[in-house]
């Protein structure tokens, strides 16, 4: 017999385990998933910046505090996705949460975790870009580094519904 989506969630609500983990191991996985979801894409879009960046310094050093900015910039998804694992541990007392509220942890943390890893690349696509404008004229860093910041965006909201959605979540 099938089960309505609307049945399973109410069993899973006044159960210990859904899907065999409870609810402090649906959280922590949640909360990991945010932190390793940032943290991966930060690690790739910086890594797409900075191959742009040392070909820039190799010809003039003096543009390394140019640089700076564009090459830190798409590792803020990263600090995003420690916030919410941070969060979790602040927001919920997960020695009693129950499997329905750390799904619904879970749940919530997704946004982070993926919005962030994918904005983080192309966050990094784009600040490399921006580098070939600092590159040639230095004095234009703050109109480069409106290109990235269009980027992050969508990070940051990212990170604003992960928040709102814990607000809603029965402690």
């Amino acid at each position: 017999m099938l089960e309505t989506f609307a049945q399973v969630a109410k069993a899973a609500a006044g159960s210990n385990t859904w899907a065999g983990l409870t609810g402090f191991q649906w959280a922590i996985f949640g909360a990991a998933l945010a932190f390793v979801g940032g943290g991966m894409g930060s690690a790739i879009g910086i890594t797409y910046v900075s191959n742009v960046a040392s070909g820039i310094l190799v010809e003039d050093p003096d543009k390394f505090g140019s640089m700076l900015p564009l090459l830190a910039i798409p590792g803020t998804q990263g600090i995003y996705g420690l916030i919410t694992a941070i969060l979790v541990t602040f927001f919920f007392n997960l020695s009693k949460i129950s499997a329905h509220s750390g799904m619904l942890v879970f749940f919530s943390c997704l946004p982070v975790a993926f919005v962030c890893c994918v904005s983080a690349i192309f966050q990094g696509l784009t600040a490399a870009s921006a580098s070939a404008m600092v590159a040639r004229r230095t004095e234009e860093l703050g109109k480069a580094m409106v290109l990235p910041a269009l980027v992050e965006t969508y990070a940051v909201l990212s990170l604003i519904l992960t928040i709102y959605l814990f607000t809603r979540i029965p402690k």
